[in-house]
């Protein structure tokens, strides 16, 4: 037996005037989900447990089967992992997000992601403030577009920060780190702003009319993580199709090749058909093979309906069509969402999220409503009891 795991990053939302009251689930044309939920098994997974924030490093663990009370030490860690940076017992890593802070005195977070810096953009200006601001007790490591990361040697991690995505438009004052070691962390950034406001890839992109990215924002902090290998907790030979270091640090963490697909992007122009392509030669070599695609969420995030819509619809058509018309008959197929990130909010927000199990042999009566927010009615479980219904076969 074969399985597939297709997340859809954030596709779960609220309802939606501008959709007649539907979620874009609800309203997007995805005939490949709904197949699979009418002839599938339908529920809800808790991914993100009581206490924890909703973000996709908690919600990723508990779709690879771990469960986060036991094994999360912060996001920053599973991405250094994704972007294979060892880091040392006594080492805290934060994640760096290259920003646009907008305002007097760079007081609003205007854009968290710079408009999307494009990578090469964004791997010389980490070089600059690696060339300005490092020596014995930080380092930053380049990342994709506007994510990287930061390493503190022998620094503190028990700090309240938060993630810039959640505060778009918002003054930054009352959302700066706090706690032990947060005086250093915001002199950081204050001085990334000196060295970046007039750096020459800043000032081409505000030449074009784009947005600079005027400093870095540094969140998401942790030390080293450890999880179980998923071949000795599951039995099984596993590898990830993602571009997201997030992603792939849980799949290495857990013992998962991650290879580079080319054109995954982590964005809403990726390639959605080399993913299904890479899936389905992966399947090939291993047991089981996880799909993420980070789009919807990209476009949650901005707001922005209409790719929210479209991207739903590039994966199933793209991604979700080849991978179930190609895969053999003696494959198990799972479809979820990590949580929800509503268009309303522009962030994420902690839910149970539909889930359907489909085996291509033996199909079921499912769900009669299709893929969406509806799907599973009440029946709740935790990621580790969906991983192991998916790999057992039995209700």
């Amino acid at each position: 037996m074969k399985y597939v795991v297709i997340i859809g990053d954030g596709m779960a939302d609220f309802a939606i005037d501008e959709l007649d009251g539907k979620t874009p689930l609800m309203a997007a044309d995805k005939p490949y989900m709904n197949m699979m939920a009418q002839n599938g098994y339908c529920a809800k997974v808790k991914t993100i447990p009581e206490g924890f924030s909703p973000g996709s490093d908690v919600a990723a663990m508990s779709i690879f089967g771990y469960d986060p009370a036991l094994y999360y030490t912060g996001r920053a860690p599973i991405e250094a992992a994704g972007m294979g940076i060892e880091l040392r017992d006594d080492d805290v890593a934060f994640r760096c997000n290259l920003v646009y802070l907008g305002g007097r005195d760079f007081s609003v977070m205007a854009d968290y992601s710079s408009g999307h810096i494009t990578t090469e953009e964004a791997i010389l200006l980490i070089d600059r403030l690696n060339d300005k601001l490092t020596g014995d007790t930080f380092k930053f490591f380049k990342g994709i577009s506007y994510r990287h990361i930061m390493i503190w040697k022998s620094g503190h991690w028990q700090m309240v920060t938060t993630p810039p995505h959640d505060i778009t438009g918002k003054e930054i004052q009352a959302y700066l780190p706090t706690g032990p070691g947060a005086e250093e962390i915001i002199a950081l950034m204050r001085q990334s702003q000196t060295i970046l406001l007039n750096d020459p890839v800043n000032a081409e992109r505000q030449r074009i009319g784009k947005l600079s990215a005027n400093s870095i924002w540094l969140w998401g902090q942790g030390k080293k993580s450890r999880l179980p290998l998923f071949s000795e907790k599951f039995h099984l030979k596993g590898a990830t199709v993602a571009a997201v270091d997030l992603v792939k640090g849980v799949s290495r963490l857990a013992g998962f090749d991650a290879p580079h697909v080319e054109g995954a992007t982590g964005y809403l122009d990726t390639d959605y058909s080399a993913k299904a392509r890479k899936a389905i030669e992966l399947l090939d070599n291993y047991d089981i093979v996880y799909v993420h695609i980070e789009a919807p969420d990209e476009a949650s995030h901005s707001g922005n309906l209409k790719e929210k819509l479209r991207a739903i619809e590039r994966i199933d058509t793209d991604v979700l069509q080849p991978i179930l018309e190609e895969i053999p008959e003696n494959t198990r197929v799972i479809l979820v969402t990590d949580h929800a990130t509503p268009i309303s909010m522009k962030t994420h927000y902690a839910v149970p999220v539909p889930f359907v199990i489909y085996d291509k042999s033996k199909r079921q009566s499912g769900c009669d409503t299709g893929y969406d927010e509806r799907t599973g009615g009440t029946t709740v479980m935790t990621g580790e009891a969906m991983i192991r219904l998916l790999l057992e076969g039995r209700k």
